[in-house]
């Protein structure tokens, strides 16, 4: 595991994980907390028992479905930020798989295909973590080592921008297209790649630990 956490392009890949997962949440949360439905689709009269009126039913709660898109939003913004990341895959953790079993329990066609990467995603991140978060059941804990990736400013700022851009577009538009909002990510972490690979030393500068 050691030799695998010490490869350049694993710790990329965890990274642009942490991005994807929580960006997703953070995507999913803000139309809850702005006390819109999550659907377009018909959802009022729906069938007992059917997905479109368990959706309608924890949104007439009001504030329970306000409570669940702050959850989510907290929880992807810590993934993001990488410094707090493995704060994030914790906290993450019991909301995504309420989601996954949510989805394999009713007719959700192929979502719960989606939200199982999604939980095994999760997963990974707190396998990666697992040096440390092993404290959490009384093992000693396994130190990483200090110069990992996800120390770098640019990883920090690149995930800042990335919550900045999904939680204000989701902000302003209640309709969205997916396209351009996956597109715009696509940009903006590409950009923040070909930084990291061909930037200044400076620009890569380490974050301090917190």
């Amino acid at each position: 595991m050691n030799s695998i956490k010490s490869n350049f392009w694993a710790q990329l890949f965890i990274i642009y994980t942490r991005y994807m997962l929580g960006g997703g949440f953070v995507f999913a949360s803000i139309i809850k907390i702005k006390g819109r439905r999550f659907t377009t689709l018909p959802q009022e009269g729906a069938d007992f028992g059917t997905a479109m009126h368990f959706f309608e039913t924890m949104y007439q709660t009001g504030l329970y479905w306000q409570f669940l898109g702050w959850g989510q939003l907290i929880a992807g913004l810590l993934l993001m930020t990488q410094r707090y990341a493995k704060l994030g895959a914790v906290v993450n953790f019991p909301i995504i798989l309420n989601v996954f079993i949510i989805t394999i329990s009713m007719d959700f066609n192929l979502t719960p295909v989606i939200t199982g990467m999604m939980l095994l995603a999760n997963l990974g991140l707190l396998v990666w973590h697992w040096g440390e978060l092993r404290t959490l059941v009384n093992l000693p804990l396994i130190p990483e080592k200090p110069d990992r990736e996800e120390k770098r400013r640019i990883w920090e700022v690149t995930g800042l921008l990335l919550f900045a851009f999904t939680a204000g577009y989701r902000i302003l538009r209640d309709s969205y297209d997916p396209i351009f909002w996956f597109g715009v990510c696509l940009v903006i972490g590409l950009a923040a790649l070909t930084l990291r690979l061909f930037g200044s030393k400076r620009d890569n500068a380490p974050i301090k630990a917190s």
